[in-house]
């Protein structure tokens, strides 16, 4: 059974394909998908992925099917002897969202990510050469001018 944990709203969530969860608020209309790219985990019966390469290829794709509001909270202050008493309530907006499938692909992005830290490393060494010898060019005729500028003590 495949299972992801995913972030939505600043809680996390563990949902398999075919569950029904309630996330804050998602602009959307029934009907449209939404895809869940922030994987904090997945799971592949006993095998687990926890790796960051592997899981900035992984996404859960739902379908949302209402926007809803949840239960009514209370806010009540008081302090005693003092006659104050403020109540206010407070619903929070919620989407309801059935997750469709948990996809994780493996082979594509182990290759692009090892040829993006090779390309990486080659054009830091390129530049950090060309600024080097740009610093000593620049530190020779500034030395020049100086001693050109620099009056004469008699």
């Amino acid at each position: 059974m495949n299972y992801a944990l995913l972030k939505s709203g600043g809680k996390q969530y563990k949902v398999s394909a075919g569950d029904v969860i309630l996330v804050e608020k998602i602009l959307g209309e029934s009907g449209s998908k939404i895809t869940f790219d922030d994987i904090v985990m997945m799971g592949e019966g006993s095998q687990i992925h926890i790796e960051e390469a592997e899981l900035k290829s992984a996404s859960v794709t739902g379908e949302v099917i209402e926007q809803t509001r949840g239960p009514k909270l209370i806010i009540f202050k008081k302090k005693r002897r003092q006659n104050y008493r403020r109540k206010k309530g407070h619903k929070q907006d919620l989407t309801v969202i059935r997750i469709k499938s948990i996809d994780l692909k493996k082979a594509a992005v182990a290759k692009t990510v090892e040829a993006k830290k090779v390309e990486t490393k080659t054009a830091v060494k390129k530049d950090s050469a060309k600024t080097t010898k740009a610093k000593k060019v620049e530190t020779k005729t500034t030395e020049k001018k100086i001693a050109k500028k620099a009056p004469k003590k008699e």
